[in-house]
């Protein structure tokens, strides 16, 4: 009924374009349902599908606010639904989600919330949950194994530095490209050896991967798509799985089909956002049993969080993100 739905605050495009159509206003949320919470929302990340979904070149998937963009989000648990208390009221959560994740609170099923790991702030929580169950769950359909060669791209972004991580974490040999020599130092604070940071200046890199490995990458976790593709195939190992997160460099490419079944290589697509509730709650009780987790041992994983900027500076961070000098993760907050 609309006399339970409550105003919050939340960020809001108005239409598709650029900077101009970022707003501050208010919507409207329901409360929790059965087996549902909302959560009081303190710091959400920002992502480059934020940016897309502005230009009106990626729609939330349905169920999801068309309007109101973040993909994750940290906050407090205020309110239970019906047979709802897997989190208590207060309990600090982090969530992935299709959408709205930017509004001052979030109404969605306990069951997608992931508890924040002992001792981590807030702000920070809000850097882990897109980018590093993103690559947690795109390495595992690779079968990347302890002694394997992965290769992260864009490795200095919010899923290349969590890739890196989790590669370090497993006994996998991380190599990484970026195109900033600036960023060579981040990139090999996140795991990479200075040997193994590839520094592109024209696109080509499968030459380099053969020259440090001797038989190429065993796994390539790819954002770039089209534009990387017939490299890839060629840094490829005999064997080797490429797994293809995202069309940052087109939507389309060619390969040699030819090299590929001589090289007997996987080509595994793989997306979260459009992901049916049921897995992405089912992921999200994995990973707190398995991830998270990681976040709290000597030497374990941690959030990178390149600047946090206030939500009514929204405009200003999509302008930051555009320019490709972070590293790691904007998060914004209340």
């Amino acid at each position: 009924m609309t006399g339970d739905l409550e105003r919050v605050p939340a960020i809001r495009f108005r239409g598709a374009g650029g900077l101009e159509v970022i707003e501050l206003a208010e919507i409207d949320v329901r409360p929790p349902g059965v087996g549902e919470v909302t959560v009081e929302v303190v710091a959400a990340g920002l992502n480059r599908a934020d940016l897309l979904q502005r230009r009106g070149l990626y729609p939330a998937p349905p169920g999801s606010a068309a309007d109101v963009p973040g993909l994750e989000l940290s906050g407090r648990v205020v309110a239970h639904g019906p047979l709802a208390g897997a989190h208590p009221l207060g309990a600090p959560v982090m969530a992935i989600v299709g959408g709205g994740a930017m509004a001052g609170k979030v109404t969605l099923h306990e069951r997608e919330l992931l508890a924040v790991p002992a001792g981590l702030e807030l702000i920070a929580a809000a850097a882990i949950p897109e980018v590093f169950l993103t690559a947690w769950d795109a390495l595992g359909q690779a079968d990347l194994r302890a002694g394997q060669t992965v290769l992260v791209h864009a490795a200095a972004s919010g899923v290349g530095t969590a890739a890196l991580q989790l590669a370090r974490i497993c006994g996998a040999r991380p190599l990484a490209t970026t195109r900033s020599a600036a960023k060579v130092g981040r990139v090999i604070e996140q795991g990479a050896a200075a040997q193994d940071v590839i520094l592109l200046e024209d696109g080509r890199f499968a030459s380099r991967v053969m020259a440090r490995t001797g038989r190429g990458a065993d796994v390539i976790l790819d954002c770039v798509g089209g534009a990387y593709l017939e490299e890839n195939l060629r840094a490829l190992a005999p064997g080797g799985r490429l797994v293809m997160i995202g069309t940052l460099g087109g939507a389309t490419g060619s390969l040699s089909i030819g090299m590929m079944l001589g090289k007997r290589a996987q080509v595994i697509g793989s997306v979260m956002r459009s992901r049916p509730l049921e897995e992405k709650m089912a992921l999200a009780q994995r990973a707190g049993r398995e991830l998270v987790p990681l976040f709290s041992t000597p030497g374990g994983l941690r959030p990178v969080v390149d600047r946090v900027m206030k939500m009514a500076d929204c405009a200003a961070a999509h302008e930051v993100m555009e320019a490709n000098d972070t590293v790691g993760k904007i998060v914004l907050i209340w």
